[in-house]
């Protein structure tokens, strides 16, 4: 495991054609930060672009470099996740792609979580 963090914003090469993106959101749900994936070379696919941070949408916007985007994924619809999703496509003009509203595929511990009030914001 990492023992610093990588600076929020900066753009760090994964692997060929995988690149990622920390949020400057740290909290004790999301460590450092969210991780917004972009995925690609000359047409990429943005995963998770990440809470409304106007300095997070620059980085993302950065790291893209003017490549076409084809898609933005969600893979959750949680603040931390989702928030950028429509400006980034609003500005790239790619599609969102996810699995239905913010409640689709919440287990019955979840469910039941959500009914006492417990997970505002997510």
């Amino acid at each position: 495991m990492q023992e610093q963090p990588p600076r929020a914003g900066e753009v760090q090469k994964l692997e060929e054609g995988l690149a990622c993106v920390l949020a400057p959101n740290a909290s004790p749900m999301t460590h450092w930060g969210t991780n917004s994936y972009i995925l690609g070379g000359d047409r990429v696919a943005v995963i998770d672009p990440g809470p409304a941070s106007d300095a997070h949408f620059a980085a993302l916007l950065q790291a893209i470099g003017g490549r076409t985007v084809s898609h933005i994924l969600i893979t959750h619809s949680h603040v931390d996740h989702s928030p950028l999703a429509r400006p980034l496509a609003r500005a790239t003009g790619a599609p969102v792609l996810a699995f239905g509203d913010s409640q689709a595929g919440r287990s019955e511990v979840m469910q039941a979580l959500a009914a006492q009030g417990e997970l505002t914001g997510i």
